[in-house]
């Protein structure tokens, strides 16, 4: 099989198909991943995406003619971000995995002509699979998976007492920056009214949260290398979303990293968050700044509800969306398809 995905700094590319060539090849299917060697995701810059558009697609083309040599070809998206370009001109049977809402974008059309060249599209979650169910007979839903081996909890996880310091965390990319700055008038009342609290983000940029204390907000900067650690330093993840067409589409990756290194989490319950939460007790939901202000706050105050909820989190994660757990579950999807089955 033949994956071709977004360049290997695209967050689908590595956690959707990268981390699981080596799993698949013990399971006995070989996977050749192909990220694009030029970002399939225009420039901010709008003068440079005239010389962009044909030098992405350009780049394309040998991974392109290279599925001609495989007997799946497994598509991570579109090869070009909102458009329906070379799709076509790889070799069947074609697999479609798609962890967003991408149809958001253009009208969805490009998203509509790809997913109907397909065989099976795999969806991130079931809102994404309800829309690709009318573009394409077969459809199956498979979360998006983590690696329990990298993002562990630290051993000395809830180690700190009540009196501690308690690291609330977010972690993304700078275009999801809005997000943090909606719950931004909750994160500086609790600064205030708990002293022990700090802020830590690892973003592509620093974030610009004006009414917060300088001095207790922490900016990593990502990096593929030290982003686990990150996450195993937190005692309380955060996600706010809105509540639009676009992040219930989302795939809840972020809430899954917070749990898979036992930190419990405060999460707009948007889409898939929603189902998390309701599998097991592992934080809580926040739609008003004031539910965000009480539920942090009662995390920051009760150390043991941290641990308690930290260690479900974990075990959640372990037991339904692990590497370990969808790797076989990934393995019979394309089998199915190389063997010509729905």
């Amino acid at each position: 099989m033949l994956a071709l995905t977004g360049d290997i700094r695209v967050p689908s590319a590595r956690f959707r198909v990268g981390q699981f060539v080596a799993p698949l090849d013990a399971l006995g299917l070989d996977l050749c991943w192909r990220p694009a060697p030029v970002s399939n995701f225009p420039p901010r810059r709008t003068a440079l995406r005239p010389l962009w558009l044909p030098a992405t697609t350009a780049a394309r083309l040998p991974s392109v003619a290279a599925t001609w040599a495989a007997d799946v070809t497994l598509l991570q998206r579109e090869l070009v971000s909102t458009l329906a370009t070379l799709e076509w001109l790889t070799r069947k049977p074609r697999v479609l995995d798609v962890d967003d809402a991408i149809w958001m974008r253009r009208g969805g059309g490009f998203a509509a002509r790809i997913a109907r060249g397909c065989e099976l599209v795999i969806a991130g979650n079931d809102y994404v699979a309800d829309w690709f169910s009318r573009h394409c007979p077969h459809v199956a839903v498979l979360p998006t998976a983590v690696d329990t081996e990298r993002f562990r909890p630290r051993a000395d996880i809830g180690a700190s007492d009540a009196g501690g310091r308690v690291v609330l965390g977010w972690s993304g990319t700078s275009s999801n920056l809005s997000f943090l700055s909606g719950i931004e008038g909750a994160l500086a009342r609790v600064l205030r009214e708990r002293p022990c609290c700090r802020l830590a983000v690892c973003c592509d940029k620093p974030p610009q949260l004006g009414s917060l204390p300088a001095d207790r907000v922490d900016y990593m900067p990502w990096h593929p290398g030290t982003e686990a650690e990150f996450f195993r330093n937190l005692d309380v993840g955060l996600m706010p979303l809105p509540d639009d067409d676009w992040t219930r589409g989302k795939c809840s990756y972020k809430m899954l990293l917070y749990l898979a290194c036992g930190v419990p989490v405060v999460v707009a319950p948007v889409g898939m968050n929603a189902q998390v939460l309701a599998q097991a007790d592992v934080g809580s939901g926040a739609t008003t700044q004031g539910q965000w202000v009480d539920a942090l706050i009662a995390l920051t105050d009760n150390p043991a509800l941290r641990r308690k909820q930290g260690s479900a989190g974990s075990a959640l994660v372990t037991a339904r969306y692990s590497v370990a757990a969808l790797a076989p579950r990934l393995a019979v999807l394309l089998e199915g398809v190389a063997s010509g089955g729905s």
